[in-house]
């Protein structure tokens, strides 16, 4: 007697598909924490890293640091490396989708009867996940060298949810990269990763670079998101005559729109297109 396995049909109605999407990407998801939790590394990497950025900045280079405006330099310094590890995480993303697509982990997932969209689902809730984790770790490293949030928990709250909000739409970034290159590429993605992050208000204030360095600086998205939750938080360092200065919480909602706009339907389509 022979059993013959037939695939669930696909649901049809909007509602049943977005469940199935949400579902199944849920179980990607989990996948890719249980295999991030299995590799003790990795943990350690993410626990050691924020705590060795706070004191290499905040007391070997952060005694020769003057805030523009004035203000204690651990407190300018915080935000910044908050932003830079969101901005970091674009690494993790391509290299693990790079190493899934090189090694048939993703042609695998697309020969199963689940979601299209499940598996860069998945992987965009994990990572946003293991980000903020990352991001609790350092706000921790913060609050032990003296860093506050001086505004209220609502406003820190906030400040926190631009932060995820900027890493959210990075991931895609890191999705549509990691489907394009290979992984003895994606090893290489943290170089092009710290001029950008040092060509923005990370470190020091765009107004004390040169003209059109500052001015680079001041309209890169990861200096919006930066400047909005030094706003938020109460920390020093805003300022500045550029427009982009004054309206540092709308560039910091309207900068990670426009990329995930961008690159979520590139993402998908460089998905569905594997292959082909």
């Amino acid at each position: 007697m022979t059993t013959v396995l037939t695939a669930p049909a696909a649901p049809r109605t909007p509602q049943a598909r977005l469940r199935w999407a949400l579902a199944d990407g849920w179980t990607v998801a989990r996948r890719d924490l249980i295999h991030w939790l299995r590799n003790p590394a990795v943990i350690a990497y993410q626990l050691l890293w924020p705590l060795m950025m706070v004191l290499m900045f905040g007391y070997v280079f952060g005694s020769a640091m003057v805030v523009a405006g004035g203000g204690d330099y651990r407190e300018f310094l915080m935000p910044g490396l908050f932003g830079q590890t969101m901005m970091f995480g674009v690494a993790t993303t391509l290299t693990a989708v790079s190493t899934n697509a090189s090694y048939g982990v993703t042609d695998r997932f697309r020969s199963m009867p689940m979601s299209p969209s499940a598996v860069v689902l998945g992987r965009s809730l994990s990572d946003l996940i293991n980000s903020a984790l990352e991001l609790a770790i350092l706000i921790g490293c913060g609050l032990a060298v003296g860093w506050r949030w001086n505004q209220g928990p609502v406003r820190a709250l906030a400040a926190v949810g631009l932060l995820l909000l900027l890493r959210f739409a990075l991931i895609w970034v890191g999705i549509l990269v990691g489907l394009m290159i290979k992984p003895e590429a994606a090893a290489a993605a943290w170089a092009p990763l710290f001029p950008l992050t040092m060509v923005a208000n990370t470190f020091v204030s765009p107004e004390q670079m040169p003209g059109w360095l500052g001015a680079l600086a001041a309209w890169n998205p990861l200096s919006a998101t930066v400047a909005a939750c030094r706003e938020l938080f109460g920390n020093p360092g805003l300022g500045g005559d550029s427009w982009a200065a004054q309206h540092p919480i709308l560039l910091a909602v309207a900068w990670p729109l426009v990329i995930v706009a961008v690159f979520l339907p590139l993402s998908v389509r460089r998905y569905r297109r594997l292959d082909r």
